[in-house]
């Protein structure tokens, strides 16, 4: 069939209607595609334009320095690239912001608000979004939220709650266990090793006090554990069945304690403190929720090179932490730029260097060019395990077991 044959025959097909709807329909979406493209290119151009000259305030967890230290590279790198000023608010529990903007809204102060950017997850994320506190993102406004792993459960849902563009991925996060191999030839693979190992080590493990993070999250590691159908945590707990779901966890606790430094009369306040015990060898076990951790701490001069990770044979906890814009915030605009920037490979890749936090991406390397796949490069260490060797993962409870579980613990425990 000569060419002009074949355009007749087209024409044809056209007019009598055989490809019509699907050419129109095709070309319809075509357009659209393009045309909310455009404007998607123009809403940020605009955005960007604004926030050049703003100050924002991002108030995070100031408790580690390494983090600080990336904190401050970033503000620095958002003043050179946007014209934007970043005011790191260190805080110490992000509960305490929480209350600000619960206060804030109770006085009608719906805009001109004091924080303009906040580091969460967890509980705090679904009270923000229950008392709807928080400007909801759409996903294809911040450019670099196309490079983000999609996919994985715990950037979809927060604890359990279905995140919703209220809240934008910023790094993964899964609990880790850290030993000395030049001290435990056979570290423990589950919390029943654990206790065997503590009487056979007397005053060699602890853990941080709950409401700690990091506290609370041993916890729930243990219950997950514990319990013959972990899944009955991603549901709301039920006052009825609370004290029989958790049973095992108190009654493990009761006998662990007392195995535990100092006799579990003093706890410790966080991970770095953990750190530092391995370290000293006055524990034996320490744990982080940073897949990282050991490597970054073996890199800083933190920890001896002979210290490697493991995790327990049936799962650890795993989720991810997040950025969040608060609905009152003052400058909306720097804030959501910032994001962005610190979704980008280059500042990803600074994030997850070990000489740098160590923080584990949230981008899909599937999705990057060569060039930037290249930032990554060198990313891990001697005692980071890789993503077969993590093995499964533990969801977050919902929040509501993680109050009822800090409030049991310091019923029973807090007075020590």
């Amino acid at each position: 069939m000569g060419m002009q044959m074949r355009k007749n025959f087209l024409v044809k097909c056209l007019v009598k209607g055989r490809f019509v709807w699907p050419f129109l329909v095709t070309v319809s979406f075509l357009f659209l595609f393009i045309q909310n493209s455009s404007a998607a290119l123009g809403a940020w151009a605009q955005i960007e334009g604004e926030a050049r000259g703003q100050t924002i305030y991002f108030n995070a967890w100031g408790g580690s320095e390494p983090i600080n230290d990336y904190v401050s590279w970033a503000s620095r790198r958002a003043q050179e690239k946007y014209g934007i000023e970043v005011k790191h608010v260190k805080v110490t529990d992000i509960a305490e912001v929480v209350g600000r903007l619960l206060v804030e809204k109770s006085a009608g102060r719906l805009d001109g608000g004091r924080v303009d950017l906040l580091w969460i997850n967890g509980e705090n994320f679904q009270q923000l979004k229950k008392s709807d506190l928080l400007y909801q993102v759409p996903r294809n406004l911040l450019p670099n939220a196309a490079l983000v792993d999609w996919q994985k459960p715990t950037v979809q849902r927060d604890f359990t709650v279905p995140v919703d563009g209220y809240e934008t991925p910023w790094g993964m996060a899964q609990l880790v266990f850290m030993y000395d191999t030049d001290v435990l030839a056979q570290p423990p693979h589950s919390m029943e090793e654990l206790l065997v190992f503590a009487e056979a080590h007397p005053g060699r493990f602890t853990y941080p006090a709950p409401p700690s993070f990091y506290g609370t999250a041993f916890l729930k590691q243990l219950l997950l554990e514990s319990i013959s159908e972990p899944e009955a945590l991603l549901a709301p707990v039920k006052k009825e069945d609370f004290s029989r779901v958790t049973a095992p966890l108190w009654h493990y606790l009761d006998r662990l304690h007392p195995l535990m430094w100092r006799k579990g009369n003093t706890f410790v306040t966080s991970s770095p403190a953990l750190v530092s015990l391995l370290d000293n060898r006055e524990i034996f076990i320490a744990y982080s929720f940073n897949p990282n951790e050991a490597s970054r701490a073996i890199e800083n001069g933190e920890l001896p090179d002979s210290v490697r990770t493991y995790v327990h044979s049936s799962g650890s906890l795993a989720n991810t932490h997040f950025l969040a814009v608060p609905r009152n915030s003052s400058n909306r605009a720097a804030a959501l730029v910032f994001i962005n920037m610190l979704l980008s490979p280059e500042a990803q890749a600074q994030k997850s260097d070990l000489a740098v936090w160590g923080d584990p991406t949230v981008l899909a390397m599937e999705k990057l060019n060569d060039r930037q796949k290249a930032l990554f490069i060198g990313h891990s260490g001697p005692a980071t395990l890789s993503a077969e060797e993590l093995g499964r993962v533990y969801p977050e409870p919902h929040p509501s077991w993680t109050v009822m579980i800090e409030e049991e613990w310091q019923a029973r425990y807090g007075h020590r």
